[in-house]
């Protein structure tokens, strides 16, 4: 038996009335498997993470989660000041400013997509947003916006500026992007164009001139990187926004803390499902970090992170 007397035993999870989150994830943590382990690991990371005061703070997420409910648990964490930059992407302005105004609503992933479209309905998963719900007013926002930025002669933003720009204008406190501004957190947009937003961008560049200068932001981030002591981050999902938080922080020897959300497989070698340990290989995760990739929804997820997190901070 003495082979075996550093071995942790598995513990049953006992959920009681008036439980706080707290002890669900404490028990969820001390229950061995699968993802649960996972999940408790994960939040004994971000919390010794947002404690560590010498560590630059990184959020990046995709745009689909802000087309949910889940965005209230984004917005929260901004306003709180969870994070010290924001990496995303263009569909997150898209829905963020598009939701101030209109609703979103309640579908099905089986719903038929032709009579959606005749209808004028778009899917995003189970959620619906019908054109006046998304393109229209964000067409009319942004246009508004645009121009009065323009007026001020502000004709050439970095996207974290122009995203300062619009939340003040926003004036809404369930908005993602007032919160940015009202913080002073930079949202930085490496795909800038690739949506709704970007699009009406353009759209007024093509008699206005009007410029985003990407290459700011890129000067930012290098800058607070370089500077940065150690680094961390929550990251939810992969793609454009992912990558640009692991590429920046190669150059400080990687990421000092990394938590990954997805549900992105990892055998299409694809960014979107790679695993922190393969970070490691390339330095954008440091041999020495704590890091944990959580298989799971972000929409499941990220709540029960963060309400735990409240507990504990």
């Amino acid at each position: 038996m003495k082979k075996f007397q550093n071995l942790v035993p598995i513990k049953d999870m006992k959920i009681e009335k008036e439980i706080s989150m707290n002890k669900v994830i404490e028990q969820m943590f001390e229950s061995g498997g699968f993802t649960a382990k996972n999940l408790g690991i994960g939040v004994n990371i971000l919390e010794k993470m947002l404690n560590d005061e010498n560590c630059l703070k990184f959020l990046s997420f995709p745009a689909c989660i802000i087309a949910t409910g889940t965005r209230g648990i984004i917005k929260d964490m901004i306003k709180r000041k969870f994070f010290d930059l924001i990496i995303t992407t263009c569909g997150t302005l898209d829905h963020d400013i598009a939701r101030n105004w209109k609703d979103y609503y309640h579908g099905d992933f089986l719903m038929n997509d032709k009579e959606l479209h005749k209808k004028s309905i778009n899917r995003l998963g189970n959620v619906l947003m019908p054109n006046e719900s998304y393109g229209l007013i964000i067409e009319e926002k942004i246009t508004q916006f645009i121009k009065e930025i323009y007026i001020e002669k502000k004709n050439e933003l970095s996207t974290y500026e122009l995203i300062w720009e619009i939340g003040k204008r926003i004036q809404n406190e369930d908005s993602i992007i007032y919160w940015c501004y009202k913080n002073k957190i930079p949202m930085i947009v490496p795909g800038i164009t690739d949506g709704a937003v970007g699009y009406q961008i353009w759209q007024f560049s093509q008699d206005h001139n009007f410029k985003i200068d990407i290459l700011k932001d890129e000067k930012l981030i290098s800058d607070l990187v370089w500077n940065a002591k150690k680094s961390g981050a929550l990251i939810i999902g992969g793609g454009i926004s992912k990558h640009h938080t692991i590429w920046w922080n190669q150059f400080k020897n990687g990421l000092d803390y990394a938590v990954y959300i997805t549900t992105a497989v990892e055998w299409d070698g694809s960014l979107s499902g790679a695993r922190p340990r393969e970070a490691v290989s390339w330095g954008k995760i440091n041999e020495r970090a704590k890091f944990v990739m959580i298989e799971e929804d972000a929409t499941i997820a990220l709540p029960i992170i963060y309400a735990s997190l409240l507990e504990r901070l």
